[in-house]
Order: C-alpha cells, then sequence, then structure tokens
C-alpha cells in the first residue's frame, strides 16, 4: 500500500489537582474553547470538549504525528499556564497528574458525543468517581 492512513477517535478524560472543583460555569466555556484551539493546533480535530468543574472530557481526533501522552501533556500544560496567566481564578490552578484515553470506532461515536454533550445531566445520577471506576471496569484496566 503506497499510502498510510490514519483514523484514530480518542475520548480523553483529566481532571483538575485532588479533583477540586475549579472550572466553575463563570469559566468553563473559556477553559474548553481554549482547549478546542490548543488541539486544533497540534493537528488534532475536535468533535467535542464538555466536563465538570472536577474534569473534562474530550473527542478528538489524534494527529498521527503526535502519541496520545505528547498531545495531553502540551494540553495540560498550556491550559494550566493560561487559566492561570489570565487570572481565571483566585488560587493557582492544576491538572491532577495523569489521564485516561479511549479509542472510539466510529460506530460508537454519537455515543460518545452524546455521553460528553450531557455530562452536567449525567452527573445528576452518577458522582466522577463512580463514572471512573465504570470506565476502568468497561475497559478492562486495574487501578494502580
Amino acid at each position: 500500500m503506497p499510502h498510510s492512513f490514519n483514523k484514530l477517535w480518542i475520548h480523553a478524560v483529566w481532571a483538575t489537582k485532588n479533583r477540586g472543583e475549579l472550572i466553575d460555569f463563570s469559566i468553563e466555556k473559556q477553559v474548553y474553547d481554549y482547549i478546542r484551539q490548543e488541539l486544533i493546533e497540534l493537528g488534532c480535530p475536535v468533535r467535542i470538549i464538555n466536563g465538570m468543574p472536577d474534569h473534562i472530557h474530550a473527542l478528538f481526533l489524534l494527529n498521527p504525528q503526535k502519541s496520545i501522552a505528547d498531545v495531553i501533556k502540551q494540553i495540560k500544560g498550556s491550559s494550566s499556564h493560561y487559566i492561570n496567566g489570565e487570572n481565571l481564578m483566585i488560587e493557582k490552578f492544576v491538572w491532577q497528574t495523569g489521564y485516561a484515553a479511549y479509542s472510539v470506532s466510529e460506530s460508537q461515536l454519537e455515543s460518545v458525543y452524546n455521553y460528553i454533550k450531557n455530562q452536567k445531566q449525567h452527573h445528576l445520577k452518577k458522582n466522577s468517581q463512580d463514572e471512573f471506576d465504570e470506565f476502568i471496569k468497561l475497559h478492562g484496566l486495574s487501578q494502580i
């Protein structure tokens, strides 16, 4: 095959330090817009970004020349720098170490999109820790 083809949808999730509820309604649009722009600049087209005050979900196409680890590291670093530089909150903003990233098949794209889109309603029924535990179990992972 003379050409290489990649189309890897990634559902990434990462949290604020100690799961503090830091991304409130007054700044979430700015934060999400900044992260969207950073992902686009990294060559990772974004389908949706949404979350809760203590974590973010992003659904994007992975740039085939970047690793997931490098993309997430760049996004977390630049967004915390932006939040602190713009003084969007009184205290210093920091993301928690680590992240979760899952590949998403084309057949599940709409389902994952809707799941991310409806985060606020979803979390009326399930807290963030229960959601995390469910993802770990669903994807056959174990916590260290």
